[in-house]
């Protein structure tokens, strides 16, 4: 079980830092996903991953004190928005399943907005 839970980590790795250069393919939750896995099952590979410069800093922010960076809130509230707008101009649902969609993205836009910023 625990070669299963490495490789699922390691492919969360993967995912999360296509994420980086991958327009709406999120980076942190599989990162963090990542980090979880590791504390787990290979402290070796969470001091790894908790050593990069560019995400170590992120997953100890969320781990100590739940904080995304204003950065990322800004980004992240931004790619939700415009994938809001462009759902609704190219997709054009139905008025119900628009508003379901738009809840839904307001509720995770107000959760990534009322963290603490790092």
């Amino acid at each position: 079980m625990r070669s299963i839970l490495i490789v699922v980590a390691w492919a969360s790795v993967i995912v999360g830092c296509a994420g980086v250069f991958v327009p709406l393919l999120p980076t942190t939750p599989f990162l963090l996903l990542s980090a979880g896995i590791f504390a787990r099952t290979s402290p070796r590979f969470e001091a790894w991953l908790l050593s990069r410069p560019t995400f170590g800093e992120p997953i100890l922010a969320w781990r100590q004190k739940g904080a995304i960076p204003m950065k990322a809130k800004l980004l992240a509230v931004t790619s939700m928005l415009l994938s809001l707008v462009i759902l609704l101009w190219l997709a054009q649902p139905r008025l119900a399943l628009a508003a379901i969609i738009a809840m839904a993205m307001i509720s995770c836009a107000l959760f990534v907005v009322t963290r603490p910023s790092d």
